[in-house]
């Protein structure tokens, strides 16, 4: 994951505000450019299909813009403009709805104690989860109770009794990046949808836990489990009609201890065009706007700097690429993007690991400038959905 963890208000109406210099159509054209799909679907025998089920919700997100508004620092964006802010929707616990931040770079939903109507009295277990990029450990008690999820569009969706982490604690990570501790903490909220976490100090933050996949049944027909998350909002539930359009599937590899769980996106990664690159896991978190990536150091070589603190950094000017292998051939997905560039699926900054052994990249949330992005919890699939 890849956030702070904590609560923003936000108005559900927007105002209008000037928009960002750096979201303009023609910066947008640019970083489409550089971005590339295969010619056909990989693995067409094995796409899925979803025309047999009807259980879908489209929760469109509380900073999404009104019709004609233009993009505030709060905003989702408007057609043509970048994604830059992490998504939020309204979450209730049978009372009062407030912001959550909706981060697919972990698992669970994790808000303060205070938040949760009569918490001292519910039935509880200790937790604990750490959110990697701050570095914040979260520590409280899991709870179980149903939750309701809520957009600006005014629709909900309710999940069966699910555990949530009432946190009563926030400790730091050695090094930690942005980190206080704090003891009660008022401002914790963070939903996270994401799946295969557990390895990243998220070990009790598994599919139970995770608000999108746990659904009430409607008892009138069968569910797909899984959703799709676009620049406006996320769809909850697959059906056929919210999985239109040319989606490409890459096949997920099961958790060898965790029953129903799929492991990261398979990529292969590239610097500056060398081949044949060196492969791994993807992250796609619209918790961050930076990217985390993870090389080797021969990967990265004549490549880098070392910055003032004695830390590896890329060069400005040096080209990335990310390959999502398909069920074929060609790749699922493709795009490039070069470091110190402005383009729209380009991160705020890169940060660079040489250290770990294997090959890692999280995209931050402006992948989502470029694709819309499905996961299948059921079939173990995930998909691409070029804008």
């Amino acid at each position: 994951m890849m956030s702070n963890g904590e609560e923003h208000r936000l108005p559900v109406a927007p105002s209008k505000a000037k928009r960002s210099a750096r979201a303009r159509p023609a910066a947008l054209a640019i970083g489409l450019a550089a971005l590339s799909l295969a010619p056909h679907p990989a693995g067409a025998g094995e796409r899925p299909r979803y025309d047999g089920f009807h259980q879908g919700t489209f929760l469109s997100f509380l900073n999404a813009p009104q019709d004609g508004a233009e993009m505030t620092r709060l905003n989702a964006p408007e057609d043509g403009a970048e994604m830059t802010h992490s998504p939020r929707l309204g979450l209730s616990f049978g009372g009062e709805v407030r912001p959550v931040q909706m981060d697919t770079g972990s698992t669970g939903i994790v808000v303060s104690a205070s938040r949760i109507p009569g918490f001292d009295s519910l039935p509880s277990r200790p937790g604990r989860l750490t959110y990697s990029s701050s570095g914040r450990i979260m520590i409280g008690r899991w709870v179980t109770l149903p939750v309701t999820l809520v957009g600006r569009n005014e629709a909900s969706v309710t999940t069966a009794p699910i555990p949530v982490l009432a946190v009563t604690r926030i400790d730091c990570t050695d090094g930690a990046r942005n980190c206080t501790p704090a003891t009660m903490p008022e401002h914790v909220a963070m939903m996270g949808v994401g799946f295969g976490r557990e390895g990243d100090a998220q070990s009790q933050s598994t599919p139970e836990t995770n608000p999108l996949l746990n659904l009430a049944p409607d008892g009138r027909s069968p569910a797909r489990r899984g959703y799709v998350v676009t620049r406006e909002g996320v769809h909850v539930g697959l059906t056929g009609a919210n999985t239109r359009g040319d989606i490409r599937f890459v096949k997920l590899d099961p958790h060898p201890d965790i029953p129903g769980e799929w492991q990261g996106v398979p990529v292969c990664i590239t610097v500056n065009g060398r081949a044949p690159g060196a492969c791994g896991r993807a992250l796609v978190d619209t918790g961050v706007s930076v990217m985390y990536l993870t090389l080797p150091r021969e990967a990265v070589s004549g490549a880098v700097a070392t910055d003032d603190d004695g830390r590896s950094q890329l060069l400005p000017g040096t080209r990335l690429g990310f390959s999502f292998p398909g069920q074929g051939a060609e790749p699922a997905a493709a795009y490039d993007i070069v470091v110190g560039d402005t383009s729209p699926l380009s991160p705020d900054k890169v940060t660079l690991n040489t250290r770990r052994p294997e090959p890692f990249v999280n995209t931050g949330l402006r992948f989502l400038d470029g694709f819309d992005v499905l996961y299948d919890a059921d079939g173990g699939y995930f998909g691409f959905r070029r804008k």
